[in-house]
């Protein structure tokens, strides 16, 4: 394994009817594009949950929104890291050690939602002195409310908003088909 795909929180509960409106519909399929290609390739497959500590939260252990959606099916990962928080490097599984004493530097980062877990988890990595690639639609995010009180801030723009962050600082912006074929 040269290199690791981190698949974070594609998890049932981001479905709940009462979130807000999402960007990119596409983003579980070039997830799973994305693993079959990892699988291929030898790379390891390493999925992050998201176990929310939060009193009545969808994501909660034992709740359904817990579980993996379907897209995840079947998948054997090489890791499953289970955290609380935003970033994948602080969670219950040291990944950053098993990433470590698996020799493994090149990251490919795709999941839910774009300019939390993932781009937190990208930053830190980023950090640490990984190559990365986040691949931009293969993630996806919600509108948010403006902190200013104006219209809410559409997820399709904290996107580009998290891409420009991102790119060229913390990792490099790429899309599943570049991956994929890369």
């Amino acid at each position: 394994m040269t290199a690791a795909l981190i698949v974070i929180d594609v998890q049932q509960g981001f479905d709940d009817a009462s979130r807000p409106p999402r960007d990119n519909p596409a983003c579980e399929g070039n997830v799973r594009a994305l693993i079959d290609a990892a699988q291929a390739r030898g790379d390891a497959v390493v999925l992050v949950r998201h176990d929310s500590i939060e009193p009545g939260s969808t994501l909660a252990p034992g709740h359904p929104g817990n579980a993996f959606k379907p897209i995840l099916d079947g998948v054997e990962p090489d890791l499953l890291v289970p955290k609380h928080v935003h970033s994948s490097f602080h969670g219950e599984v040291d990944l950053h050690a098993w990433l470590t004493a698996q020799g493994i530097r090149d990251l490919i980062v795709c999941g839910i939602q774009t300019n939390r877990c993932c781009e937190t988890t990208t930053r830190v990595a980023g950090d640490l002195g990984y190559d990365v690639r986040f691949v931009r639609d293969a993630t996806h995010t919600f509108d948010e409310p403006d902190p200013d009180g104006g219209p809410d801030l559409p997820a399709a723009l904290l996107a580009r908003v998290t891409a420009a962050n991102l790119d060229g600082h913390f990792a490099r912006v790429v899309s599943t088909a570049e991956v994929v074929t890369g």
